[in-house]
Parts: structure tokens; C-alpha cells; sequence
């Protein structure tokens, strides 16, 4: 070694093992990721136990509520109260009698101008949701939105009938999609796609909403699925712009 390259040597520290300040980082930070999800889920269940209870108690009878004979308060039965009250409600609309009575009260109901309404699009919107038969929002598909290679996560409703479907520019199948914002997925756009430029991807609408609003932090198992579709999409319509171009 030469006296002039030992002069440009610059003397490095000692490199240090992880100090006592970065460990309790680590475990503090540990801490938070395993108790973070504990304490919201248990306050999200606590929260709608205690407002189901509130909600059922005042349509109970007190003599029927533990409440009144014990020294604390019981919680849960509400929700007990609610499951049964809506399985029996269930299996009365599924009888004779039941749906008589059903028919009944809807028909006062149609009787009255704003009431009528509202009733029927909630009934409407229940049955679409809750019917066992049917496929709207239970598919998840992928748009180019909002340009031109910019893909986006949809759910696929519903095929479009009547005079609605006849309005519609015609020589195409086209299907209605609901593209939800991030983070919140109760807003964005509804809108009618040629059923060509929707790609089905093997994503649950769980795992959809779950990675809507995280922002793309959890990442789905099935993800891996949604990208070979996209990939042949995107190597699909290659060619048909190719043709067009020609």
C-alpha cells in the first residue's frame, strides 16, 4: 500500500448488532400487527351485538329478558331473538297462509303513493342480492377503464331486458358491470359493456372487496388467476387490432 491511497482511506465503524432501541421497535410494531386485528374485530362484533340487542329489546316483552331477573346484562340474546324471529318469519312466507298474509300487506302498501315505492325497490334490490338462483354481483370481472391499457375490477350484474336491452346499439350481447371505487366500494359507476370487452377472472366478490379497499395491500390468492386472464385478453385483442388495422 502506497503513503498517497493510505490518505484517501476513510476509516469505517465498527458495524453494531441491533440496539436495544430498534429491538422494542420490532416488538412493539410485532404487538400492533397481532393485537390490530383482535381489538377491531372484537369491537365491529361487540358494536352490532350491542345494537341488534337494542333494537330486538324493545320488541320483547321484559319478562322474556334474563336481564330482569339477573344482576348483569346478558348480552347476545337480541341476536338470538332476531335469528329465530326471521326464521320463523320464513317459514310462514313459505306456507299458504303466510303468503296470504304477505299478499295482504303489500297490497295496503301499494295503496300509498310514496310508501309504494320505496318498498318496492328495497323488495326489488333483497331479492336480487339474497336469491340463490341468481348471478348478479356473485362474478368479477375486468375493464380496460379509465384508458386504454388501464385495467379495473367490476362486478358483473345482469344481462339487460326489456325496453331497456332494446335501446341498446343491436349485433352485440352486452352485460351491466358495477365498478366500485377505492376505498370505499358502496360508490362508482354502473354502466352497459358489449360482454366481449369484459373478462371473467377466478376472483371471489369477497376477495374483490378485500383488495378494493385495501388499495391493492391484500392480494388475493386468486390474483395470480386475474392476471393470466388479463394477459390473454390483452394478447386476444392484439390481433383483432392488427385485423382492424389492416
Amino acid at each position: 500500500m502506497t503513503p498517497g491511497r493510505s490518505e484517501n482511506l476513510i476509516a469505517m465503524p465498527p458495524v453494531k448488532g441491533s440496539t436495544l432501541g430498534s429491538k422494542l421497535r420490532t416488538w412493539f410494531l410485532t404487538g400492533v400487527v397481532v393485537a390490530g386485528p383482535l381489538a377491531v374485530t372484537a369491537y365491529i362484533v361487540w358494536w352490532f351485538i350491542d345494537t341488534v340487542d337494542t333494537w330486538v329489546k324493545k320488541l320483547v316483552p321484559v319478562m322474556f329478558w334474563p336481564d330482569t331477573y339477573l344482576p348483569i346484562r346478558v348480552p347476545g340474546l337480541g341476536v338470538i331473538f332476531a335469528l329465530l324471529g326471521l326464521t320463523l318469519l320464513g317459514f310462514l312466507a313459505a306456507n299458504l297462509a303466510g303468503r296470504s298474509l304477505i299478499s295482504l300487506g303489500e297490497a295496503i302498501l301499494g295503496r300509498m303513493p310514496i310508501i309504494r315505492s320505496i318498498y318496492r325497490s328495497v323488495k326489488q334490490i333483497f331479492e336480487t342480492i339474497f336469491a340463490q338462483s341468481g348471478t348478479s354481483f356473485r362474478k368479477v370481472g375486468m375493464i380496460e377503464f379509465p384508458a386504454k391499457g388501464m385495467w379495473s375490477l367490476v362486478f358483473i350484474a345482469a344481462t339487460p331486458t326489456g325496453g331497456l336491452a332494446e335501446k341498446l346499439p343491436p349485433g352485440e350481447t352486452y352485460l351491466s358491470v358495477f365498478l366500485p371505487c377505492t376505498p370505499n366500494p358502496t360508490t362508482g359507476f354502473y354502466f352497459f359493456l358489449p360482454a366481449r370487452d369484459v373478462i371473467e377472472v377466478a376472483l371471489t366478490p369477497e376477495d374483490a372487496a378485500k383488495l378494493i379497499m385495501s388499495c391493492g395491500v391484500v392480494q388475493p390468492e386468486g390474483l395470480t388467476g386475474a392476471a393470466d386472464h388479463l394477459k390473454d385478453g390483452a394478447a386476444s385483442a392484439q390481433p383483432a387490432e392488427r385485423a382492424d388495422a389492416i
